[in-house]
């Protein structure tokens, strides 16, 4: 890796000659290879942008230049560029260098953007503010990935045309995917853009050709000019773009180094604003990658990495028995938004295609594409990964929930993701959904647990569900020991009941955490009562009631504490006037959580079996002033 080891700036890619450049470009996905195998992350499409990011650094200053990416997962070639290839290594570990743009990391960073579909409207500020205050320098927007079927994406086209003598550069790295092969009329224009590479020469020699003709060819040419744009509505479909009043480059081989500097050269003395269409591959020059049909290595688990407990993931778990729902149940269709395969409806779509919608990376159209189904009779079930569904809050809410409409959401990789990093976490939605009228939600702690949820919110049908669960393997069915049912219908598994010191309240996946936090305490003298609700929002009136009677209640949620489970549970015995001596909230901290592993992050927010158990102690403690406490049921 000599050649790569002496890019310290973007500023040492100019001096180097073609087959220099060629050999970077080698060296370049050399080190991808071994590092994103080793650490996981996304391979397939940091393969595909190689020659188009290093064109960039060349053509562009970076950080003179503004340099904005979407979505920021394609940016581990721009990181090696931008001084830090020394550090590659530890890519997506702790304390290491994070699997997106990270404005710690480097100047050249602008956006923390793993979220699809921003990059535009960051693009569109940035140059307003260069505008405005007369700085120099072209503000430049790298979309791609499937970034393009987002509905913000094209909200900030619409404002970027407005303006079109901005310094604004848009590169669509169109690799006709984003986790899988883009769906929609939006990436059935840009396929159509790909076979007409030779549209600008056909009418630069016809400009020639005509003009060359004595005495007539200026009047002839005029009116041929005059036919330009039939010619273009026949030729391309690119008038989308230059009816918007934007200049349209390309398209141009994403691979063919050179022809991307002179597109972007053109681009960025135009003087305005202008896109630069660029056909790439996604896993480019690793045949692993590009023989496989299904995602081309989008992201890749670490080498030798095995899921937590080792038996099938949560999301397996989940797909198949969606599955068996929709076999028996005709009115059940699962929408999704770009990750029919991560999200588990891969079962579905091969089984059922016609039972599967997936929308492209549009989480607000997926929601109230739903409520538009259920409106007609069917139940849809809204796949998504738990952080995406905050874009669509007020689609949830306004859309669905003041319909009472029995949309049922699955939020996937709920809590702790861990190694993605900040916006990855599905810590959110506990806190963010309390506001929601007439939602219920479900946290399931095991296989058995997650059929029953999601036959009993299928069944649901005057208003919204949602059910969600974390990233990895399932842990072993943990059996309730016994039921407590509730005069209101609801009812609490009792999971471990050791004593009556403390009432400890497992929410979903914390389940198996709080069963060993209450086997640690039974040693040092402290009996717990371990329940798992079930439907967590609202909240049941049997917890509520049994909680009423202990004088310290804990909960532990893997979520934020800050308006979730527990606060919700507090809340509830307020106006029940059955507040305990103490009661604790265990839970993610409000703020945004550094990468790591899972395990890792688990085990710094305090909601580890061990950490549960610490703090359950210190409890106790403040109820009765001693280490240990019997007999505290009132």
């Amino acid at each position: 890796m000599e050649l790569l080891e002496r890019i310290k700036s973007p500023a040492d890619l100019r001096g180097l000659g073609p087959q220099d450049l060629d050999r970077l470009a080698d060296e370049i996905r050399a080190q991808l290879i071994d590092h994103v195998t080793r650490n996981g992350g996304h391979l397939g499409p940091n393969l595909g942008v190689v020659e188009l990011t290093i064109a960039l650094h060349r053509v562009f200053d970076s950080p003179r230049d503004s340099l904005v990416w979407d979505t920021g997962h394609q940016t581990y070639v721009h990181k090696l560029l931008t001084g830090r290839a020394a550090d590659f290594a530890t890519l997506r570990t702790r304390g290491g260098m994070s699997g997106y743009p990270c404005r710690a990391e480097s100047e050249h960073d602008l956006v923390e953007n793993s979220h699809a579909s921003t990059a535009l409207s960051y693009a569109d500020g940035l140059a307003h503010a260069r505008q405005s205050r007369g700085d120099p320098g072209h503000v430049v927007a790298v979309i791609g990935d499937g970034a393009l079927t987002g509905g913000m994406s094209w909200e900030a086209v619409n404002n970027i045309a407005a303006t079109p003598g901005r310094p604004l550069v848009v590169v669509i790295n169109d690799n006709a995917r984003s986790y899988a092969p883009t769906v929609g009329g939006l990436a059935r224009h840009l396929a159509a853009l790909r076979t007409a590479r030779g549209y600008e020469e056909f009418l630069e020699r016809a400009k020639h050709t005509v003009q060359g003709v004595p005495a007539v060819g200026d009047t002839v040419y005029r009116a041929l000019h005059g036919a330009k744009k039939g010619l273009k509505d026949f030729l391309t479909p690119q008038a989308l773009y230059e009816d918007l009043g934007l200049k349209y480059l390309g398209p141009v081989d994403g691979h063919d180094r050179e022809a991307v500097e002179a597109a972007l050269r053109r681009a960025r003395v135009f003087g305005g604003s202008v896109v630069v269409h660029c056909i790439t591959e996604k896993g480019r020059g690793y045949a692993p990658a590009e023989e496989d049909t299904r995602d081309r290595f989008h992201a890749v688990r670490a080498s030798g990495q095995q899921q937590s407990g080792g038996g099938p993931s949560w999301t397996a778990a989940f797909g198949e028995e969606l599955l068996a729902q929709a076999e028996r149940r005709p009115d059940v269709v699962a929408l999704t938004a770009a990750m029919l395969d991560p999200a588990g409806l891969s079962p579905l779509q091969r089984a059922l295609p016609a039972r599967v919608v997936d929308v492209g990376i549009a989480e607000q159209h997926a929601v109230t594409c739903a409520a538009g189904m259920a409106m007609g009779g069917l139940h849809p079930v809204v796949c998504v990964y738990a952080t995406f569904l905050n874009r669509a809050f007020d689609q949830v809410l306004m859309d669905v929930a003041l319909h009472r409409l029995p949309v049922t959401f699955v939020l996937d990789r709920a809590g702790i993701t861990g190694d993605d990093g900040a916006s990855h976490n599905g810590i959110w939605d506990l806190a963010v959904l309390q506001a929601v009228p007439g939602l219920r939600i479900a946290a399931p702690r095991d296989r058995a647990t997650l059929r029953r949820r999601l036959d009993e919110a299928l069944g649901t049908e005057d208003g919204p569900t949602l059910l969600r669960y974390p990233k990895g393997s399932l842990p072993p069915d943990l059996p309730a020991q016994e039921r407590i049912a509730g005069p209101d219908g609801s009812g609490l598994d009792v999971l471990l009941r050791t004593g009556e010191d403390v009432l400890l309240v497992a929410v979903g996946a914390l389940g198996g955490a709080c069963v060993a936090a209450a086997r640690h305490l039974a040693d040092q003298g402290i009996g717990c009562t371990v329940v798992d609700p079930g439907w967590v929002k609202p909240v049941p009136g049997t917890l509520v009631d049994l909680a009423g009677r202990f004088d310290v209640v804990v909960t532990a949620e893997d979520g934020l504490r800050t308006g979730g489970v527990g606060d919700a549970l507090a809340s509830a015995l307020r106006e029940a006037r059955a507040v305990p001596r103490v009661l604790r909230t265990l839970g993610v901290p409000t703020g945004f959580l550094e990468h790591a592993s899972r395990a890792e992050l688990l085990e710094e927010c305090g909601l580890s079996g061990d950490r549960i158990a610490e703090d359950v102690a210190q409890a106790v403690a403040e109820a009765t002033g001693r280490p240990t406490l019997k007999g505290a049921v009132r």
